[in-house]
């Protein structure tokens, strides 16, 4: 009977590492993913990634929620809309660095450095900030219910 209960054990110990290993990659494919803008469109993006219930404490200190996230990427289109496009305009890439996943059931932790590329008068421009995420898995798909971004001084980026 031990024996039984010591195999029950370690498959339930075993499979336990194998879903936190699993959420952990789902969990940084999805910032990468989302980073990366793979979907190609801003709004569902967006969308996918952040909770409806979200609060996010930008790294100029202001707090919002998804609403206002959402109406500025729906302003930003009906603006390009309504003007001529400048095509000389890169858009900045984003990636993360340093990715740094905690689990806690359906509650996760994710911490990084956000890199921001740009071209500012014909040279790259760079800029990184520390982010923190918390997210929660809710039917299934794990969404962002708090983030924390801040700036990186320039002195301290070496």
């Amino acid at each position: 009977m031990k024996f039984l209960y010591a195999v029950y054990v370690f498959l339930c110990v075993s499979f336990s590492s194998l879903a936190i290993a699993g959420d952990k990659a789902d969990i940084e494919t999805l910032l990468n993913n989302f980073l990366a803008n793979t979907l190609k469109d801003d709004l569902k993006n967006h969308n996918r990634f952040w909770a409806d219930d979200l609060v996010y404490t930008s790294s100029s200190g202001t707090r919002f929620d998804k609403s206002v996230i959402i109406d500025g990427i729906k302003k930003e289109r009906n603006d390009k809309s309504n003007k001529a496009t400048d095509t000389s305009a890169e858009a900045p890439s984003y990636w993360a660095e340093e990715t740094d996943v905690r689990m806690y059931g359906t509650t996760a932790i994710v911490a990084f450095k956000l890199g921001a590329k740009w071209k500012e008068d014909k040279k790259d421009k760079f800029q990184f900030y520390y982010n923190t995420g918390t997210l929660l898995k809710r039917d299934g798909q794990w969404k962002v219910i708090a983030w924390q971004a801040t700036k990186i001084p320039e002195s301290n980026k070496k």
